[in-house]
């Protein structure tokens, strides 16, 4: 991950390979951002008029590099479009900087030291601030740890150090904000590598060593719960569903508390290090990105870190229960009969919606320490994607309030959510002839009825919010923005921005 380092050197006279200024688009071509007046003026004047001459329009995220030609101490000027300027009085809306930020450090990679004054484009504020520290940080990333020296040359390396120019870099303020952003953009970077990493090299035992590799050091208090143990406990759901594997399941509970804690939060992700569909076998090509199937569960783990890191007044508990999902003479099969902890019975007519199981026993056993709130994030259903897309995940809740305020803070990070309904006439197709439920009910709205099936689960009055991560939490196609191919790290800045508006 790219540093971060804070300067108040005038943006022309910096000692950096590169600087990176804004431009927005207009009937009349591109026009500069502010904070960029010095290097205009060491141009004289004829920046814009040069942009424009080169065919630069400002649009959101187009990269255009032009030589310094000595004016500057850099020898290379980056132009990045943050589109049409704001209207008087309105500012740039921080997640278009973060995107724009992004894009560029995906074209500098290979770039030892770049410096930008973008911070300034809305007068100095902490959120924009915020925005350009996530945008460098995250834009500056990249997983290289299977990569051979020839091969990880030709990708070329991050972005080493960025240098934000700021009025003053020992101010306090500025110096928090940097330090949260960085708390953060780490956590996200966890999140990334661990979806990223193959799941021959994760197995459940492996994943749940990450989460204690992960959260031990910062304070957090960080239990794993065998095979042996799960069967103790009455884990049906885990248990069935990692039968099919050599590499049995695991249950990870993460515990972070404050002593000014008022609140308590309980977080559930799904950890399927790898979903073969079990008998209900997948096509091949649909289990190639299978190995992101524990992308809930490694936002769990990167957000209890960060709240620890953070030191937020809150009491959260972090959930993750972890297993492969396959297909073997040990598996579970169509038609047979699973018990949960607490007692229900579920059919299992599709072991292919074998992530609902898992989460079903553990919001159960969240539900046994009575919290305020139960937050459930998972890759769950295909459906999701069919309904939203690959960048907009979906929140159903049990609480029209909750699942507004985790829509907000989505929006808030720079993440998007879209509320989503529970239709109560779905759940009948939820109904099993032999069970007290089947884990799959109408094909059509098959995102609404998997949240229907884990709602079956919460304990009466614990609000409850379900997030259906599938598409946004592993980017398929090309990078954009700030976001590469691969892991994501969604829904992670969404889950502390509530976190930490809960714990005010």
């Amino acid at each position: 991950m790219t540093a971060v380092s804070l300067t108040k050197t005038a943006l022309s006279e910096v000692k950096a390979d590169a600087i990176l200024v804004g431009v927005t688009s207009s009937r009349g071509g591109p026009q500069l951002a502010p904070g960029a007046t010095d290097v205009d003026k060491a141009f004289k004047k004829q920046l814009a008029a040069t942009l424009k001459s080169m065919g630069v329009t400002g649009d959101k995220g187009e990269v255009t590099k032009l030589p310094g030609t000595g004016r500057i101490s850099a020898p290379t000027v980056v132009a990045v479009g943050l589109g049409p300027e704001p209207a008087r009085g309105e500012r740039f809306d921080p997640e278009v900087l973060r995107r724009a930020i992004g894009s560029a450090m995906r074209a500098l990679a290979g770039t030892p030291r770049v410096a930008t004054a973008l911070g300034s484009v809305n007068g100095n504020d902490d959120e924009t601030l915020r925005a350009v520290v996530e945008g460098v940080q995250l834009g500056g990333y990249a997983f290289t740890r299977y990569r051979t020296a020839a091969s990880a040359k030709k990708a070329k390396r991050p972005v080493g150090t960025a240098l934000v120019v700021v009025p003053d870099p020992r101010d306090k303020q500025t110096k928090a904000v940097v330090d949260r952003a960085t708390v953060v953009t780490d956590s996200v970077t966890l999140a990334r590598d661990l979806v990223n990493t193959p799941p021959g090299d994760l197995r459940p035992a492996d994943f749940a060593q990450a989460a204690v590799d992960a959260c031990a050091p910062v304070g957090c208090e960080v239990e794993v719960l065998d095979d042996d143990a799960l069967r103790e406990g009455g884990y049906g759901g885990i248990l069935g569903v990692g039968a099919g594997s050599s590499h049995p399941p695991r249950l990870v509970r993460i515990g972070y508390t404050s002593k000014k804690a008022r609140t308590t939060v309980h977080l559930v992700g799904k950890g399927i290090t790898f979903d073969s569909g079990g008998l209900s076998l997948k096509p091949a090509q649909a289990m190639e990105w299978m190995k992101s199937d524990m992308g809930g569960a490694a936002s769990v783990i990167a957000t209890l870190r960060a709240v620890a890191r953070l030191g937020l007044d809150i009491n959260v508990v972090g959930w993750v229960p972890t297993a492969e999902n396959m297909p073997s003479g040990h598996a579970i099969r169509p038609s047979d009969v699973l018990t949960m902890r607490g007692g229900k019975t579920v059919e299992v007519l599709n072991t292919d919606a074998e992530g609902r199981l898992i989460m079903a026993d553990v919001i159960v056993r969240a539900g046994e320490e009575k919290p305020d709130y139960i937050i459930d994030v998972a890759t769950l259903t295909g459906a999701q994607l069919v309904a939203l897309g690959s960048h907009v995940y979906a929140v159903m809740a049990n609480d029209d309030d909750l699942r507004s305020e985790l829509v907000d803070s989505a929006g808030a990070a720079g993440e998007q959510a879209w509320p989503m309904p529970l239709p109560e006439e779905l759940r009948k197709s939820l109904d099993s002839e032999v069970a007290d439920l089947a884990n799959i009910g109408d094909r059509n709205g098959g995102m609404l009825t998997a949240g229907l099936f884990l709602k079956e689960f919460v304990p009466a009055g614990v609000r409850w919010a379900h997030l259906d991560i599938a598409g946004p939490a592993y980017n398929q196609g090309e990078p954009h923005g700030y976001t590469p191919k691969g892991g994501t790290g969604v829904p992670v800045r969404s889950l502390v921005e509530f976190l930490a508006r809960a714990a005010r």
